[in-house]
């Protein structure tokens, strides 16, 4: 979502970066840009004037001109004022979940029809009882939409989180009462409540969503907006406030490409912190939103600890050691690579994990122009599944026939068997060249590639291998032009 705009800082603060000294009419012309950009990309003119005025303030300031780095300064300057502007000056403790409550603690979901409210709340409940190993109760309360009880009863399936019992008649209030009852007798943890989308202007449904709150008494109450409705979200936002006492954000369809104002001026506007984001489609697509990491994607500086947490969260450690294993005696079998391109699959993709490494933003628009298609972890893995035990183990013994027969096996053609079949020896061999550095060599290497790389005050980072125009012309073999 927040491409566009980080394309254009990004191009603006280069320039900066390349100064030895900056004068006040350099930090001037900058700013004009910048407020160009931030404008563009949606966010509230007002937001944008005491964003500008509170960065051009610190920039001309001595701090700057003394500075060995005065570009970098700014960039600096400019990264705080982003945090500040996402957060509203709270500690990351105020922008997560409350459940610091006698259970079941309810949580109020709200929000306009086809922001994803009903999806966002099963993604909350899978996320507490996965995560936070929480007993969650889901309700919904949502007796207008056709099929939308057994909408959130399906998800409830799919996710593993129980839901209450459809009675049919019921409305909203009462089917409220009955799910604060069950879920005290039968000793939940969180009890969240899935109202009916309502436009602003209906004062029948604001009415309800308000009694519905008078009697549920919830700890947090979440509005959920779509990313993609822009600057219009803020005023959907602020027509709830003066009606229910909102808590915190949920922000769906981030990975869309809408233009990002509505993130950035939310909290400056509202007053009330996002607390959490809708990334993908799938039910383990959320997020929380931490404005430091929001702030540094922004600016190109990747997101290395949203990385590594998903790293921990997909990552299986029993199966990364036996890898690891193997590795230090060089073996790399099939079943291997396709354990890593599920693991790839779960992290995101390609696209995904490039998209928080810090310095890479300028290879993975060369990988876009290159129209990389996604689905070829799908095939490849296809590929695996089509054969044996045997032939994963020992891939030197696929001939012409064995070849046919998988790719008959999965759809694809026998030239995608051999793409994966190179794929899968190069990567041996590198794996066999790093079980033999050891791990004083491994490393080291990761020492240099990280040490100065996504640092706030320092360059956007250049990981070896990877600085701009770095990509080699072409893919590696498994990753071809298939759009």
């Amino acid at each position: 979502m927040f491409d566009t705009l980080s394309d254009r800082l990004g191009g603006i603060f280069e320039r900066l970066r390349k100064s030895a000294s900056l004068s006040e009419s350099d930090v001037d012309a900058a700013m004009r840009e910048v407020r160009v950009a931030l404008l563009e990309a949606d966010v509230a003119l007002s937001v944008v004037k005491d964003f500008i005025g509170r960065v051009k303030a610190q920039a001309v300031g001595q701090d700057v001109v003394r500075s060995v780095t005065p570009g970098q300064m700014v960039v600096k300057i400019v990264h705080d004022e982003l945090v500040a502007m996402l957060s509203g000056g709270q500690e990351e403790s105020a922008q997560a979940l409350n459940l610091n409550a006698v259970p079941p603690v309810p949580i109020l979901m709200v929000g306009l029809q086809g922001s994803g409210k009903t999806t966002s709340t099963a993604k909350i409940g899978l996320r507490l009882t996965a995560r936070d190993k929480k007993r969650v109760l889901m309700a919904s309360l949502d007796t207008r939409r056709p099929a939308a009880q057994e909408q959130l009863k399906v998800l409830g399936e799919q996710a593993n989180v129980d839901t209450l019992p459809v009675i049919a008649g019921q409305n909203p209030i009462d089917i409220t009462r009955r799910a604060l009852a069950a879920a005290k007798l039968s000793g939940y943890d969180v009890l969240l409540l899935d109202t009916a989308g309502r436009l602003a202007i209906d004062e029948a449904l604001m009415a309800e969503v308000a009694e519905v709150e008078r009697v549920a008494q919830p700890v947090e109450t979440l509005l959920v907006v779509d990313a993609l409705t822009g600057q219009d979200a803020v005023n959907v936002a602020e027509n709830f406030r003066e009606r229910i006492n909102l808590t915190g954000i949920v922000m769906t369809r981030v990975d869309g490409d809408g233009r990002g104002g509505a993130a950035l001026s939310m909290r400056a506007v509202t007053g009330c912190p996002i607390k959490l984001m809708g990334v993908g489609e799938n039910l383990d697509a959320l997020e929380d939103f931490h404005a430091d990491r929001i702030a540094s994607r922004i600016l190109g500086m990747g997101d290395v600890v949203s990385l590594v947490e998903k790293a921990t969260e997909s990552i299986d450690q029993e199966k990364a050691q036996k890898l690891a294993d193997k590795m230090a005696k060089g073996a790399f079998d099939l079943d291997d690579l396709a354990d890593q391109l599920r693991q790839m699959r779960k992290m995101g993709g390609m696209q995904g994990l490039l998209g928080l490494l810090p310095g890479v933003g300028k290879i993975k628009k060369q990988m876009n122009d290159m129209d990389v298609d996604e689905k070829t972890l799908v095939h490849q893995e296809a590929i695996i599944s089509s054969m044996t035990i045997k032939e994963r183990t020992n891939p030197k013994i696929l001939n012409a026939s064995r070849k046919r027969r998988i790719a008959a096996g999965c759809g694809l053609t026998v030239q995608d068997v051999n793409k994966l079949i190179k794929m899968h020896r190069q990567m041996a061999d590198m794996m066999k060249r790093m079980g033999k550095m050891g791990k004083k060599g491994l490393l080291g290497g990761l020492g240099g590639a990280l040490s100065g790389v996504g640092s706030p005050g320092g360059s956007a980072g250049s990981l070896p291998g990877l600085g701009e125009g770095a990509l080699p012309p072409g893919l590696p073999p498994g990753f071809p032009k298939t759009k």
